[in-house]
């Protein structure tokens, strides 16, 4: 097999199965975990970037003003996507996460559309508005939006948006954003050590083993899935990626006990449907493309 898709499975599976790296976690409040993963994983960032000597390049590239500006954007967007998730995984939300995580790539697509003013194939229409009966649904039996899943779905969407014409490269990129978010962090932290709140070095040695082990869990997966989209078609990779939410799911409901009650079965149903639909889609329209000539 590939190893690019090995890497990708490898990504994925990570990112499934992160909540129970959270849960582990769940004594520590959200804000404070977040601000440490944000710490460690620059950390973990700067030193890959040392160990690939690529630190001459990184400090010329993040020094353009307009560069700056593009990923504080994505900073932001980032911080909050982080905070939203680990907030919702350990206050027993995982399977509206995985909601969110499922309806991001058509949100995505609808981006496109709205902002790169990009075309859609006329059967790309109907996975859009499957998915978005299937959240009106699921407000409606709420009672209110799923904020979880559109906050995770509509930060990661406009990251992604970000992403696309950045200047940068993925570990650039985000060695950039975390360290834009650093200070923030750091200041928190020390708030909260000052204000005898602090977990890290207070509560027990897995503990601190786990906090600084989650700058490991945040750039590893990141570093496979940037070794993957180099070595496989985009389009493998978009299937590929709902291994993630369809692990979180599981997890919330099998693992966990979250409920899922029948009104949910509807409403995610229709999603599930839509990515369906989205995924033959696409894959029949690769299909159909002319091969040119003198291509393997």
């Amino acid at each position: 097999m590939n190893k690019g898709i090995w890497y990708a499975i490898g990504a994925y599976v990570a990112w499934g199965l992160l909540p129970v790296y959270w849960k582990w976690l769940r004594e520590v409040p959200a804000l404070q975990l977040i601000s440490h993963r944000i710490v460690w994983s620059f950390l973990m960032l700067i030193f890959v970037i040392l160990l690939a000597r690529q630190w001459p390049a990184f400090r010329a590239a993040v020094r353009a003003p307009h560069v700056l500006r593009v990923y504080l954007g994505a900073a932001v967007l980032l911080g909050v996507n982080w905070l939203t998730y680990v907030w919702a995984v350990n206050a027993g939300f995982i399977v509206e996460t995985s909601l969110g995580y499922f309806i991001n790539p058509l949100l995505s697509v609808l981006l496109g559309v709205l902002v790169l003013h990009e075309r859609l194939r006329p059967w790309q229409w109907v996975p859009i508005g499957l998915a978005t009966a299937g959240v009106l649904f699921l407000t409606l039996m709420y009672g209110s939006l799923p904020w979880i899943a559109l906050t995770l779905a509509g930060t990661f969407g406009l990251y992604g948006l970000i992403k696309k014409t950045a200047p940068l490269g993925s570990l650039h990129g985000l060695t950039l954003e975390t360290g834009i978010l650093l200070l923030p962090a750091l200041l928190y932290l020390l708030y909260a050590e000052v204000t005898n709140q602090g977990a890290f070095l207070h509560v027990d040695a897995a503990t601190d083993v786990l906090l600084v082990g989650s700058g490991l869990v945040t750039t590893l997966p990141l570093l496979l899935f940037a070794g993957a989209a180099q070595r496989i078609p985009l389009s493998l990779v978009g299937i590929l990626q709902y291994i993630a939410p369809t692990l979180q799911f599981l997890l919330g409901v099998g693992v966990y006990g979250e409920p899922f009650t029948a009104d949910q079965f509807v409403g995610f149903g229709l999603v599930w449907a839509a990515l369906i639909i989205f995924g033959v889609e696409g894959f029949l329209a690769h299909r159909a493309q002319p091969v040119a000539v003198g291509s393997r």
